[in-house]
């Protein structure tokens, strides 16, 4: 028996009904989420991403299709079905005033309590396993206004956890954070999915971070078309350059990184010596070199010829040696 998808997009249509027709975004998506996947939608600003995660959260209505979560239409859904389906995170920064860590991870058992919104002891278990979760433990008493962004971030994921849904939908929520915050969120976001059978959808700007942690990418380009697969997939089938690069830029398939096409580069040979061809001195130098406006050529013969050794680096213009004990002093002489 085949499992059903969290979350699966039957010939879905994105856009917006305005007074002079209605504009489309995406057109006829077909996707899905698997139980403890993590899937990161990506693409240029403009392409869509937004109107299709406010879509898949109910907050637009679909132009045509439909929003299936766990088999059943998002719009035959209501309004307390719906939060008991998906949870959302958004990239606002949270304004907590006076809540506590506690009160503000509570928020999402509301669709379960009654009229007067009281906790049962139920309720206050799941709040307080999904404060553990996020490493949270000991912080519960904390306002919200004393936690530092990367903190509060993780409350809010708590209040998600909380909510107990089995889709989880969360928008640039790495937006604020610093590098630690970002790797120590999206690290703990799989690990949740991951363990608790989550099915996350994470809108990201981060390339390195979805490329090296999603299970999945949806890619989507500036005409709203959206590809699915494994993040290595798409680097070798071109689809990341292709959706992110343009005249200046191309996506280096073996670096992993965006390079700037430039018709003035400068050749330059560079050569290892005492150590493999690839290793991380060579790789930095010309990292560095490339900064410069310069490109690596296989001439050995003509033009300027670099020697990377362990100990130094060696400029050989002719019969002339140059030697420098550090990149930042070659650097300072290239320039």
């Amino acid at each position: 028996m085949v499992e059903c998808p969290h979350l699966l997009l039957e010939n879905l249509s994105t856009g917006y009904a305005e007074p002079r027709g209605r504009r489309t975004v995406s057109s006829e998506l077909n996707l899905g989420i698997a139980s403890g996947e993590v899937v990161m939608l990506m693409g240029p600003n403009g392409s869509g991403k937004s109107t299709l995660m406010h879509t898949i959260a109910g907050l637009l209505p679909p132009l045509s299709g439909q929003v299936k979560i766990l088999g059943r239409s998002l719009a035959r859904l209501g309004r307390r079905d719906v939060a008991r389906a998906l949870s959302l995170v958004l990239t606002e920064r949270v304004d907590g005033g006076n809540m506590t860590v506690w009160d503000v991870a509570a928020l999402g058992r509301y669709p379960y309590t009654n009229f007067f919104g009281k906790l049962q002891r139920e309720d206050e278990k799941m709040v307080a396993e999904a404060v553990e979760q996020c490493h949270l433990k000991g912080m519960e008493q904390r306002l919200i206004t004393e936690l530092s962004d990367g903190e509060r971030q993780r409350v809010m994921v708590a209040r998600a956890l909380a909510q107990d849904t089995p889709l989880i939908l969360l928008d640039e929520p790495t937006a604020h954070l610093d590098l630690p915050s970002r790797l120590d969120l999206v690290l703990m976001l799989r690990r949740l999915a991951h363990e608790l059978g989550k099915s996350m959808l994470i809108s990201t700007h981060e390339l390195d971070l979805a490329l090296s942690w999603g299970d999945r990418l949806w890619l989507m380009d500036r005409e709203g078309k959206v590809v699915s697969d494994i993040p290595e997939a798409l680097v070798l089938g071109g689809h990341v350059g292709r959706v992110f690069g343009n005249q200046e830029l191309s996506y280096d398939v073996k670096r992993g990184e965006f390079l700037v096409q430039r018709e003035d580069l400068r050749p330059i040979c560079l050569v290892a010596e005492g150590m493999p061809s690839e290793d991380h001195r060579v790789y930095w130098t010309m990292h560095a070199l490339s900064r410069l406006g310069y490109k690596r050529s296989e001439d050995t013969e003509t033009g300027l010829k670099l020697v990377v050794t362990p100990t130094d680096w060696q400029i050989k213009d002719g019969e002339e040696v140059r030697s420098y004990g550090s990149l930042t002093d070659l650097v300072s002489a290239l320039s």
